[in-house]
């Protein structure tokens, strides 16, 4: 797998450089192209300041080294924290970093470092380094990095804190090679636990908190612009009801919502089924009123439908689609999108989020 990698990265015959060793090798199964890394800019909303000051501190200064080549005090910063709470696109903006910024990008598994011989954690640790000044420009990106660097104390087993003590050696190490382009990003939910030597070498700490109204805004707007949605979906309400949501929980809302879709679009094709068998008459009546249904997209409509013509669908007589014969046309499209979507699968989050203490409870607005 690594060599595949280095192959597509045009890197099997590193010019200038001794062949790769196992334990390099071993780390270059966790490269990625950037050019392979799906995140930009584009991809992320509500973070419009961080991104300018990472393009203004970080990327600039690596794709235009030209222009710094006589300033010591303008290179891009050797360490980049990104902190704040679970779900708010710290890794996303470390993935976006690496692809617009075009450096090789080293996704490292901090438990690949671990190795139960002794000394190898240590070789494996030196792989890292040797491996990204060979393939600079380039990106190490370690996620919870708290859970590797957290502060030291005397309970720390010996080989664990050697560990440690070399990361940040060799690190350190990176400064003394003047066109050497490394840099190591790492993201994390508690800075208080990362060690304050490591904080030092990350002088570049970009803090990603909780949307505000209007990032909510935005980042709804940008999960829902390629969605079908109806016209009656505000998202500006939206955004007052999801105080509290991080990003991440903003996008299962909407797949959430997006599920109901699929659910009417089951029991449609349950109903219809069921009608048919029932005769071609009654069958065409209720046909006609469910394509009526969801070409308007009001699901009330479709509640309408059932409950005119009291049907009851026996008990376990759901029809699977892949049973539906290819003249049910009226299946071949799912409905928008509505408000009444969002809201339910806000109402739901936010349930489950007071049960496990996430969210305190709140009014709703319903209005």
């Amino acid at each position: 797998q690594a060599q595949e990698q280095l192959r597509r990265l045009g890197l099997n015959n590193l010019k200038e450089c001794k062949p790769l060793n196992e334990y390099e090798l071993m780390i270059a199964g966790h490269l990625v192209d950037p050019n392979d890394i799906p995140v930009s800019w584009s991809d992320i909303a509500g973070l419009d300041d961080v991104i300018q000051e990472l393009r203004e501190t970080v990327i600039l200064p690596i794709q235009k080294r030209e222009l710094f080549v006589d300033s010591q005090l303008a290179q891009p910063p050797k360490g980049v924290l990104l902190h704040g709470p679970p779900g708010c696109g710290k890794t996303l903006i470390a993935k976006a970093t690496a692809r617009e910024a075009g450096t090789r990008f080293i996704n490292l598994d901090v438990s690949i470092l671990t190795d139960k011989w002794y000394g190898e954690s240590q070789k494996l640790v030196a792989a890292v380094f040797a491996l990204a000044v060979k393939l600079q420009p380039c990106t190490i990106f370690i996620d919870e990095i708290d859970s590797f660097l957290r502060i030291r104390n005397s309970h720390d087993h010996e080989v664990t804190a050697m560990m440690k003590a070399q990361f940040m050696s060799l690190w350190d190490g990176l400064i003394t090679e003047p066109n050497c382009t490394v840099i190591v990003m790492g993201a994390t939910n508690r800075p208080q636990d990362l060690d304050r030597a490591i904080l030092r070498r990350m002088p570049a700490a970009f803090h990603i908190g909780m949307p505000n109204v209007t990032q909510r805004r935005q980042i709804l707007r940008l999960i829902l612009e390629c969605e079908p949605t109806a016209e009656d979906v505000d998202l500006n309400r939206m955004s007052k009801m999801t105080e509290n949501f991080s990003g991440s929980d903003l996008r299962e809302l909407c797949r959430n919502a997006s599920v109901y879709r699929v659910r009417d679009y089951i029991r449609l094709a349950s109903v219809v089924k069921w009608s048919k068998t029932k005769g071609k008459k009654h069958a065409q009546q209720v046909e006609v009123k469910v394509k009526i249904a969801v070409t308007l997209y009001i699901l009330k409509q479709v509640i309408n439908i059932m409950s005119s013509k009291t049907i009851n669908i026996p008990e376990g007589d759901i029809i699977s689609t892949d049973t539906l014969s290819d003249d049910d046309e009226f299946h071949d499209a799912l409905r928008p999108i509505t408000m009444e979507d969002l809201v339910i699968s806000v109402n739901k989050m936010k349930e489950s989020k007071v049960r496990t203490g996430a969210l305190f409870m709140t009014p709703l607005d319903m209005d």
